[in-house]
C-alpha cells in the first residue's frame, strides 16, 4: 500500500513529525488543524477565529486533493473548555450542509499553543463513484442521491 502525504503551502507547517494529511487509495485522514495562519504560524485570536481557521486549513487540505467538504464523512472535535461548544458549532456549521459528517466534539485538558480548538477529520474520495453513478450505466438502481433529482 502507498500513503501519499499532503501538505499544501497555504496551510501552517505540522508542528510535530506527522502529516498534515495522509491518503491511501480513496481515503483521506486530516491530522487535527489548529487555528493557526500558514503566514505567521501564529493561533488566531479567540476560539470563533480559530475554529474558522481551523475549517480553512481543512479546506485547503481538501482542495489540495480535489475534494471539498461534501467528502468529510466524519470529524472529531477537541475543545480546551466546552463551553465554547455553541460558538464553535456556529462557525462549523457554515462549512458543512446535510448530510453533515458524523461528529464527536470531546473536551480535553490542553491543546498544542495554548489553542481554544483542534478539528481533525476523515474524508472520502467518491469522485469515481459518482462518475460512475451519474452515467447510463449506473449500477444503483436510483438507490443513491444521484437520482434525487429525477
Amino acid at each position: 500500500m502507498i500513503f501519499e502525504p499532503t501538505a499544501p503551502s497555504t496551510i501552517p507547517a505540522a508542528i510535530g513529525p506527522y502529516s498534515p494529511a495522509l491518503s491511501i487509495g480513496d481515503f483521506v485522514f486530516i491530522s487535527g488543524q489548529l487555528g493557526m495562519k500558514a503566514e505567521t504560524g501564529e493561533l488566531c485570536e479567540g476560539v470563533e477565529a480559530q475554529t474558522r481557521q481551523a475549517m480553512e486549513n481543512m479546506k485547503a487540505i481538501l482542495q489540495a486533493r480535489g475534494l471539498d467538504t461534501r467528502h468529510v464523512v466524519k470529524t472529531t472535535v477537541f475543545l480546551a473548555d466546552m463551553n465554547d461548544f455553541n460558538t464553535v458549532n456556529a462557525v462549523y456549521g457554515t462549512y458543512f450542509s446535510a448530510p453533515y459528517p458524523a461528529r464527536s466534539a470531546i473536551q480535553v485538558a490542553a491543546l498544542p499553543k495554548g489553542a481554544r480548538v483542534e478539528i481533525e477529520a476523515f474524508a472520502v474520495d467518491t469522485r469515481a463513484l459518482e462518475v460512475i453513478c451519474n452515467s447510463p450505466q449506473c449500477a444503483c438502481n436510483g438507490g443513491c442521491s444521484c437520482h434525487e433529482e429525477e
